[in-house]
């Protein structure tokens, strides 16, 4: 099996990455998706952060009210450290399960895990040395202009909260410093074809595995 981490800045395109990735072959694991799935209805998730931040942050259907939380925690570090004290051992064991199923399930899958924050979070901080997470890291490069467009125009944000989202991640400087490969999406999505296609044969050539056409 090979261990891809996938990361990227917020409106960089990651998402359509991942998307081929696995059109091409990869078993991607999406750490957001899995951030979701942990706080559910009927979760322990769910309790423990409704025990933290109060029944307030539920929806009137029981759910997790996202908008409300990420408004909470975005402003207050102590209170994303006691959400992230809560949800992140969560994604690590939920994570940990899907990666090994997928290695029992094919010993040559290249496995995916789509960390949004990987760099942030400091799981890229051994990239580099003997005790290294991923056999690879690959970076979704996209200019701060280009990911502002993105989010004002696609998501509907105002430019200074696009503004302030990105300005909150790490710096693309510190992205491109873990990365063994880097997919620059600035372009359009015959470019970024092209560039995924390359990454993926690197990535199938180091896993034995043949590329799709």
């Amino acid at each position: 099996m090979l261990l891809v981490g996938l990361t990227g800045g917020i409106g960089s395109g990651k998402t359509e990455v991942s998307r081929r990735l696995a059109a091409l072959g990869a078993v991607v694991v999406d750490a957001d998706a899995i951030a979701r799935e942990v706080v559910e209805p009927g979760t322990p998730g769910l309790e423990a952060v409704v025990a933290v931040f109060g029944p307030e942050v539920l929806t009137a259907d029981g759910r997790l009210d996202r908008d409300r939380v990420a408004t909470v925690v975005f402003a207050d570090p102590d209170a994303r450290a006691r959400l992230n004290a809560i949800v992140h051992p969560l994604v690590r064991d939920r994570t940990a399960q899907l990666v090994a199923e997928a290695a029992a399930a094919d010993p040559n899958a290249v496995v995916v895990n789509d960390v949004p924050l990987l760099v942030e979070s400091g799981l890229a901080a051994a990239g580099h040395s003997a005790t290294r997470i991923w056999d690879a890291i690959v970076v979704v490069a996209a200019d701060p202009a280009t990911q502002r467009r993105r989010l004002v125009e696609q998501r509907g944000m105002a430019p200074a909260d696009a503004d302030a989202r990105i300005a909150a991640q790490a710096p693309l400087a510190d992205k491109l410093a873990v990365a063994d490969y880097v997919v620059h999406n600035d372009g359009d999505l015959a470019a970024l074809d092209a560039q995924v296609r390359q990454v993926w044969a690197h990535l199938a050539a180091r896993a034995g595995r043949t590329m799709r056409a």
